[in-house]
C-alpha cells in the first residue's frame, strides 16, 4: 500500500506540479509531457494503481479464505 501511495503522490504532486517545467521540455505527439501528465497521464496512472490494488487485495482475500464476492454471486 505504501508503494502505491508513493506512486500516487509522485504522479499527482510531482509530475503535475513540481516537475512540470522540466517535463514540458519533452514533447510527445505535439504535447508537452508535463501537460500530458496533468491531463491524461495522472488519470491513466490512477486507474492502473486501482487495478493493482484490487488484484492484490483479491489475492490476500483468497490467501486468508475470504471469498465474499463468490458467495454473493452464487446466492443471487
Amino acid at each position: 500500500m505504501a508503494v502505491l501511495l508513493t506512486i500516487w503522490a509522485l504522479v499527482s504532486f510531482g509530475a503535475g506540479i513540481l516537475f512540470v517545467e522540466p517535463l514540458n521540455e519533452i514533447v510527445i505527439a505535439g504535447f508537452p509531457l508535463g501537460f500530458w501528465f496533468a491531463q491524461q497521464g495522472s488519470i491513466i496512472t490512477f486507474v492502473i494503481l486501482i487495478a493493482v490494488y484490487v488484484t492484490r487485495m483479491d489475492k490476500l482475500d483468497a490467501e486468508f479464505g475470504i471469498d465474499e464476492y463468490e458467495e454473493e454471486v452464487h446466492h443471487s
